[in-house]
């Protein structure tokens, strides 16, 4: 198994366990349940692929990642009513999933030779858009949007760690490892402390 594949399993695992439980929390069917997960989990990835031209899609060359969403849907779909409060849970696994889909993006870029900028959008897209679409399939506000909470922020700053990791410690691992972290941190430092950026605030308009 690739460092690359065992990302992707790690994201989609994670990533499909958030879209099982909003799945619950709109009430839907089990077939609900596995359509979001699978969303969710692969959405990210599937996007990446696409503007990367890798052919075919991570999974459809290897359908275990739609196992794995369809397994975590039937998982949640049977045990989401144990859970005291599913949007916090939903939350903080999305805040773990988020770090993993960025490093796997960076990584996949990265394997194909693509140039900084791309490096650096392609983690911010694998680790973005899976939750995106979730949420807005769902009809619910979207996470990445929620004033006040670093999102892709904290994607853009893991992705941009990765690169600056490998110009000072030339290990692939060392670079993933910092990417999770910092991402996670930041994302994690939002939820708790209130972390964000400077938001913009109207100012009344000149005479």
């Amino acid at each position: 198994m690739t460092i690359l594949t065992a990302l992707d399993y790690a994201s989609v695992l994670v990533f499909a366990l958030t879209g099982a439980l909003v799945a619950s929390r709109a009430q839907l069917d089990i077939v609900g349940f596995a359509f979001l997960a699978s969303l969710t989990a692969m959405g990210g990835g599937t996007v990446r692929d696409l503007l990367l031209d890798r052919n075919p899609v991570f999974w459809i060359a290897d359908p275990t990642p739609l196992a794995i969403a369809c397994g975590a849907a039937v998982l949640v779909f049977f045990t989401a009513h144990l859970l005291e409060s599913r949007m916090a849970v939903i939350t903080w696994l999305d805040a773990l999933a988020l770090p993993i889909a960025v490093a796997a993006g960076v990584r996949a870029a990265s394997e194909t030779g693509q140039s900084v900028p791309i490096i650096l959008i392609m983690g911010i897209a694998t680790g973005c858009f899976g939750g995106l679409l979730r949420d807005i399939v769902a009809n619910e506000v979207p996470l990445l949007i929620r004033t006040g909470k670093l999102y892709v922020t904290a994607a853009f700053a893991g992705a941009a760690a990765y690169l600056l990791s490998g110009i000072f410690w030339p290990s692939d691992m060392l670079s993933l490892a910092a990417c999770i972290l910092v991402c996670f941190t930041l994302r994690a430092g939002s939820l708790l402390y209130g972390w964000q950026m400077p938001v913009y605030k109207p100012r009344p308009p000149r005479n």
